[in-house]
């Protein structure tokens, strides 16, 4: 028997800085929910609005997979590594912490803010070389579809990260039904919707909610408005 487990976008910690207006998933800097510390190895699931030309000065990170989707906008990235990049709308940024790195984020633009989301997946090997990578996905891709960003291995679609898990991106036209098959049994996944409204195993879902399910080997997805973007994160369940 399938279970879940249902997060309203409102029920989501906030914390607004002025300059960063940001809304955390799971407990996060002096958001404590000890109800929301994870879904599986899903540890954060932060959502983003910064001012142009504001951010994140040069802070460290370890032994965490750390994934960054811009919304809308673009974020200047620069890290220990020597990587100095901009990952804009459209694109996928991934880095694993493992041993340590440092790195600065900002807003690329002065006069538009940066939407973003940063998730932080716990990895299933301690102490990897830290490595970096960015791609630019093709949205055509995941119309009507759950268009595959990332998985455990560099040779399969999207970027890859060191754990179990595979993330999808879809975009979908009212009334449009499908179905996700999970990508492991020991997984579950955890349904972020982007915008518009759509059901998941008979949930009604709106923007910015989110729903972990687990304990099944699919989901049943149906789309409710036009434009309807959802992102799922198929992750293993058990901690490493």
């Amino acid at each position: 028997m399938s279970q879940f487990i249902l997060h309203k976008s409102n029920t989501r910690g906030h914390a607004n800085h002025g300059w960063l207006n940001a809304h955390h998933s799971f407990s996060f800097a002096n958001y404590y929910n000890p109800e929301r510390m994870h879904f599986g190895v899903l540890r954060v699931l932060n959502d983003d609005l910064i001012d142009g030309g504001m951010g994140f000065g040069t802070h460290p990170h370890d032994n965490m997979e750390i994934i960054t989707i811009p919304l809308s906008g673009a974020i200047a990235h620069k890290d220990s590594m020597g990587n100095s990049a901009v990952i804009k709308s459209g694109e996928i940024q991934v880095m694993s912490a493992g041993t340590g790195v440092s790195h600065s984020e900002f807003n690329a633009l002065e006069d538009e803010k940066l939407s973003l989301l940063q998730i932080w997946l716990f990895p299933n090997k301690k102490n990897v070389t830290p490595r970096y990578d960015q791609m630019t996905l093709d949205a055509d891709a995941r119309h009507n579809n759950f268009q595959q960003i990332l998985s455990p291995s560099a040779e399969d679609a999207g970027v890859w990260i060191h754990q179990d898990a595979w993330f999808s991106l879809g975009k979908f036209d009212a009334g449009y039904e499908t179905e996700y098959h999970i990508k492991r049994s020991e997984n579950g996944v955890y349904a972020f919707v982007i915008s518009g409204e759509v059901t998941i195993n008979g949930q009604t879902l709106s923007a910015r909610d989110g729903l972990g399910i687990w304990d099944t080997d699919h989901i049943n997805f149906k789309a409710n408005t036009d434009g309807a973007e959802v992102l799922l994160m198929d992750v293993p369940m058990e901690l490493n």
